[in-house]
């Protein structure tokens, strides 16, 4: 579910990291959740269009319906797929290192390529204010951030074998610098994009741009880690889709990467001649966006976040989800280290998706009301039991493990637990949002919508990185086999090795982080939770920012 964020005084549109595989928040909130705020901006902005125009301008208003602008439709979504794609690989590098032994520190680190939707509020003022006008206000930003996209693919083609597969493992850094570029410049594409939709799209068919976000970010993500990680495993396409079995899959990364390199090249070269920015037509009115300036827009978050009420509801957002850490951002790398295959894992996604787009339209029906926080509160005891279902989960796994992989049953244990999973996360999920949408000021709507969204983003993501850096030294582990060795450090592992002995884990840290999370996820809720159901209480003018004019 993971957000999209225009900062402008009009163009404030509200909507949105990971996890192809099992639990991940961040995407949810990345990709879905942001772009519904400032509706009420939007049809204001409008009617005044309407009242100041001439008889001819009325004479050609817009009808109902998308026909007229099917092509403007079918390139948001095209947009919003390619800027799915590199969020889908960078959430499949995690497996493929998992898979190759890296330590729980190295994921830590390469976490923080998830990093850039959570904090991109920081420089969006800087993208809806600064553009060259005669280039166009959303392209200026568009088209260089998806060359170097492309620029980036195509680099990454050539060398991504060689950051994988190098002598002393993974060159981890790297990875993490490339990838935190990409998603970098996706998040700085899903700004240009966001805004642009405000005025390719008529007043009648804006609506649209939010169906063109959700439908195509999560198409691109699938593209970029089901679908990868698919047909990148030797496993699974010579189980599914080949004949003659071999030791490679279908597509490398290298391959995938130069593709959508190309594409990313070729599309935007054609954007960038044929598509023009508030075109006149017999069925369109040019749109005037309003632009708040930089530093207006800078000072109007400090004057939201210092209001009292906000400022407690973003310090309970940016702890809410520590309880949750663990299951959410180690749970499916450990089955991966267990032996299950991370293709079969990532594939686990597709019978979600049938389910993910209902649980919004069910869990609607009971945040509508006044105190929508009230369904958050009671989610939240059985998510945090879900991170210990799935610590058993882990354990279970290799006792069923069987020569030719894991029993149906298996993965339909994994799969009913998924879905439980699923159902608390969106209860939570549609909760938070439906109260966001409740309180922000819609004088101010798109920001302040926007910043309680990249908050929500934010304390689901440190606490991800934290769990993930906190597995090794968590772990303890004995050397067996050769006196007077341990198995500290990676030195002394190596030493015990040498001498003949085996590390051996006695402890693993994961369990240990399970059972630490469900208590502070448990004292959260008795203390904080019941604080953050009083917010609810608070009166409008509680939530209403008092902007010096």
């Amino acid at each position: 579910m993971e957000p999209s964020d225009v900062v402008t005084h009009k163009n404030g549109r509200q909507r949105k990291v990971a996890g192809a595989t099992l639990p991940d928040e961040n995407m949810r909130y990345m990709n879905r959740g942001e772009m519904s705020a400032s509706e009420p901006d939007i049809e204001d902005e409008a009617e005044g269009l309407i009242r100041g125009s001439d008889s001819e301008d009325r004479r050609h208003r817009v009808q109902p319906g998308i026909r007229g602008e099917l092509g403007n439709v079918s390139l948001l979504l095209f947009l919003y797929v390619l800027q799915g794609i590199p969020l889908g690989l960078a959430g499949s590098i995690p497996l493929i290192l998992q898979s190759k032994s890296v330590s729980y520190k190295d994921q830590a680190f390469f976490s923080f390529v998830f990093w850039p939707f959570s904090l991109k509020l920081l420089w969006a003022p800087l993208v809806d204010a600064l553009y060259f006008s005669r280039f166009g206000r959303r392209k200026s930003w568009l088209v260089p951030t998806q060359y170097l996209l492309g620029l980036f693919m195509l680099y990454l083609s050539v060398t991504v074998n060689s950051l994988l597969q190098s002598e002393g493992g993974p060159k981890v850094a790297t990875l993490t610098g490339v990838f935190f570029m990409l998603a970098f410049l996706a998040a700085t594409q899903d700004i240009a994009v966001d805004g642009w939709a405000l005025t390719m799209l008529s007043r009648e068919n804006v609506g649209y741009a939010s169906t063109c976000n959700s439908v195509g970010q999560t198409a691109g993500y699938f593209l970029g880690n089901v679908l990868f990680l698919a047909l990148e495993s030797p496993d699974f396409c010579n189980k599914y889709l080949r004949i003659v079995p071999k030791d490679t899959g279908i597509v490398t990364l290298s391959d995938f990467l130069f593709f959508w390199g190309m594409v990313f090249l070729v599309s935007t070269t054609l954007v960038a001649i044929f598509k023009r920015e508030n075109e006149h037509g017999k069925r369109k009115r040019r749109v005037q966006e309003e632009t708040q300036g930089v530093m207006e827009t800078y000072k109007l978050l400090f004057s939201i976040i210092k209001m009292p009420t906000v400022f407690t509801f973003c310090v309970l957002l940016l702890t809410a989800k520590i309880g949750f850490s663990a299951a959410d951002a180690v749970t499916g790398l450990k089955l991966v280290e267990a032996g299950v295959p991370k293709a079969q894992l990532a594939l686990l996604a597709v019978p979600m998706v049938p389910l993910q787009i209902l649980l919004p339209v069910v869990i609607s029906k009971y945040t509508a009301g006044p105190r929508p926080l009230d369904v958050f509160y009671k989610a939240f005891p059985f998510r945090l039991l879900i991170g210990l279902e799935y610590a058993l989960l882990v354990w279970w796994t290799p006792s069923v493990k069987q020569e030719g992989g894991f029993p149906v049953y298996y993965y339909s244990v994994v799969l009913l637990s998924y879905a439980v999973h699923q159902v608390a996360l969106y209860s939570m999920y549609v909760a938070c949002m439906a109260f966001h949408a409740k309180v922000s000021d819609p004088l101010i709507g798109g920001t302040y919508m926007t910043l309680l969204n990249t908050v929500t983003n934010l304390g689901g993501n440190w606490p991800s990185t934290v769990a993930l850096w906190m597995v090794d030294p968590l772990t303890s582990k004995e050397c067996q086999g050769a006196v007077g060795q341990s198995c500290g450090s990676p030195e002394e592992a190596g030493l015990c090795v040498k001498e003949g002995g085996a590390c051996v884990t006695t402890l693993d840290g994961y369990y240990v982080e399970s059972v630490v999370c469900v208590v502070i996820g448990l004292t959260w809720w008795v203390w904080l939770g019941k604080k953050m159901r009083r917010l609810q209480e608070q009166s409008p003018a509680a939530w209403r920012c008092r902007i010096n004019q």
